[in-house]
């Protein structure tokens, strides 16, 4: 890997921050202050940041430093996918359209999170609308490669020690994707595990708030924070002989070798360490149309929840997004939204029927065809994030493979529907095998 990073206290994860503040070894302020130096030095390079809110961060740090604890995040900073409303700084959905943008009010997940004394340091890019036109975002590993989208800014800022925690959002694949080509812990919860108010809507079938960080431990603690949910530490020491259910999907045939290696390194590592691995593959008749069923409801419900930006200003959205969206949401008829949202519907039915009855406890699959691609025009594809998107599931993915090349290449675990914390703790126990190889 290409970075260049100090041995400094914006290498901490948020949990060990947050532990040297409560003991007095760390303050708020000098964490802070570490993060915008950071923020100084690689924004020409990365471009993560939409805004970066350094007066109003370091004030609200000075404050928390003379106060007692406010909650999980006392101290922490974190970046905000420029997709959620900020009632302090612009909110600009990547859009010229926005540009003077600046809501009265925080999304829930933003307010919830400075509840328990989270630090909000600015806004990170994000593509158009959070869909596919790719924005100014570079891959900190090698910035001629995309980071991926459309929470580009947000993978990016935690990979290059900006932050050690940043808030993304998936409808497609826009959280398991850049966090995989950029390096960090991603983390798409169960449908609707999150509050989206505040956050500027694609579809309401699967519009889901995620989280960047460095561990997963910290996407516990994070979850914890932005959900207003207790705090559950994973409990990796509570798996035992786990069996994992190997789902290539119906794109295998499109992974690049290094994917390919990584699962399989992945397989064999996990059966060392007592997992029982299966395959599990996926009936035809449900997921062979699940991309196209996909691809028609977000078309049809973006193109109704963009009608006045695409009646008022048609000249500033981009053709990306016509294409992508209003071009498929037009075409689509009620009868086709609805057979799609029936097709889900039964897909759902299925997988939960089917992991209950084979004791599978979660699967593992690619968390993208391969490493982040060259090139700024194209955020690359959520060919292996879409489906589990549309499943509901709750989706980790891990970073602990490199390419050739160096880049970062992760893994996927997918977990039952609704049952986010085993998942975690499942998480956690294979980060901890997988780090050590």
């Amino acid at each position: 890997m290409n970075l260049q990073i100090r041995g400094d206290d914006t290498r901490l994860t948020a949990l060990e921050a947050r532990r040297r503040i409560d003991d007095g070894r760390l303050t708020a302020s000098r964490l802070v202050a570490a993060c915008l130096e950071q923020v100084e030095r690689r924004e020409p390079i990365v471009r993560a940041w939409e805004h970066v809110d350094r007066g109003g961060a370091l004030a609200q740090a000075r404050q928390l430093d003379s106060s007692p604890s406010r909650g999980l995040l006392h101290g922490i900073p974190f970046g905000v996918k420029d997709i959620l409303d900020t009632c302090d700084q612009p909110a600009t959905y990547g859009s010229p359209i926005y540009r003077e943008h600046r809501p009265p009010w925080d999304s829930a997940t933003v307010a919830l999170a400075r509840a328990q004394g989270g630090i909000a340091l600015g806004k990170t890019v994000t593509t158009e609308f959070a869909n596919r036109h790719a924005g100014k975002t570079r891959n900190p590993h090698d910035p001629t490669r995309t980071p991926g989208g459309s929470s580009s800014g947000s993978a990016a800022a935690v990979a290059d020690f900006h932050v050690p925690l940043a808030l993304g959002t998936q409808t497609g694949g826009s959280v398991i994707r850049p966090a995989a080509y950029c390096g960090v812990h991603g983390y798409k919860p169960s449908f609707q595990l999150f509050g989206n108010a505040g956050v500027r809507t694609n579809t309401e079938q699967f519009d889901t708030v995620g989280l960047m960080a460095r561990s997963v431990d910290d996407l516990a603690l994070f979850k914890a924070a932005v959900g207003q949910l207790p705090y559950a530490p994973p409990r990796p020491d509570d798996v035992s002989r786990p069996r994992v259910g190997l789902c290539r999907t119906p794109h295998w045939d499109v992974t690049q070798p290094e994917t390919r290696e990584a699962l399989d390194k992945t397989r064999r590592m996990l059966e060392a360490a007592g997992a029982g691995i299966v395959d599990f593959d996926l009936p035809a008749e449900l997921f062979d149309g699940l991309e196209h069923a996909h691809r028609l409801i977000c078309g049809f419900e973006s193109v109704r929840n963009y009608a006045h930006e695409l009646g008022r200003w048609p000249d500033l959205v981009s053709d990306d997004f016509k294409r992508e969206r209003v071009d498929v949401g037009t075409a689509a008829t009620l009868a086709e939204f609805r057979d799609a949202i029936r097709l889900g519907e039964r897909a759902r039915a299925w997988m939960d029927q089917t992991l209950a009855e084979r004791e599978i406890d979660a699967l593992l699959t690619p968390s993208a065809a391969g490493e982040a691609p060259k090139g700024l025009g194209s955020t690359g594809q959520a060919t292996f994030n879409y489906l589990w998107t549309h499943m509901y599931m709750p989706a980790v993915t891990l970073p602990h493979f490199t390419s050739p090349a160096g880049m970062p290449v992760g893994v996927q675990f997918v977990g039952r529907r609704h049952d986010d914390d085993r998942h975690l703790s499942f998480a956690a126990w294979a980060d901890r095998i997988l780090a050590a190889h």
